[in-house]
């Protein structure tokens, strides 16, 4: 009991801070005091473009947003559901995931930021903060990994469902700043909204889980 009390207070705390971390992000967005750093890291990704490169960058991308990852998701619930039997994970992993798009219509709307214009490669509609591909990414790929840790038993095992997990949330927000349709803090606080999502969702889902034990 002592420990669960100190893991759900943990995570509060958490979500506290990232919370404040994404409030001065979005202070410095609205002053433009963000500016130079945006600049500074979009020069150094986009001056790395080459045509192969570009190529990857727009693959990559297509798997943060839109039938991709309809298609992802739905493998993902109907293996949780009639592969493992984890009924109550794949209402977990629906709800994060499902409702991670919305979230990011709302703080675009509240938000407006208008998209960067230095140099696009691919085209996008609507406002630009905070990224839509980088939030979907951070929410589908840190729950999927979370439940997935069920079934590796092994410790390279785990480690390697991380890597692969953060190297996709990594490069799906790296691509968006590459082709020219977010800043590098669009990225940053799409990552620190879903990271509060997730991490306040996981928390409810174990009170509930805990409840369900105790009754």
């Amino acid at each position: 009991m002592k420990r669960y009390s100190i893991r759900l207070l943990a995570a509060f705390v958490v979500c506290i801070g990232l919370g404040i971390l994404f409030g001065y992000l979005a202070s410095m967005i609205s002053d433009r005091s963000i500016d130079r750093f945006d600049t500074a890291i979009i020069g150094a990704i986009q001056g790395l473009e080459t045509p192969w490169l570009t190529k990857m960058m727009q693959f990559i991308t297509m798997f943060g947003w839109g039938l991709p990852v309809i298609i992802l998701s739905i493998g993902v619930i109907v293996h949780l559901v009639f592969i493992l039997n984890y009924r109550r994970q794949a209402f977990l992993f629906f709800i994060v995931v499902g409702a991670t798009p919305l979230l990011n219509i709302v703080l675009k709307a509240y938000f407006q930021r208008e998209r960067p214009m230095i140099h696009r490669i691919m085209e996008a509609n609507g406002y630009s903060f905070p990224s839509g591909h980088s939030m979907i990414a951070f929410s589908f790929y840190s729950i999927l990994a979370y439940i997935l840790w069920k079934n590796v038993n092994s410790r390279n095992g785990r480690k390697m469902l991380v890597l692969v997990s953060g190297f996709m949330i990594l490069a799906i927000g790296i691509s968006r700043v590459y082709l020219g349709v977010h800043f590098p803090s669009d990225v940053l606080g799409g990552f620190l909204v879903s990271a509060i999502w997730v991490i306040s969702a996981l928390a409810v889902f174990r009170w509930l889980e805990r409840q369900r034990k105790m009754v």
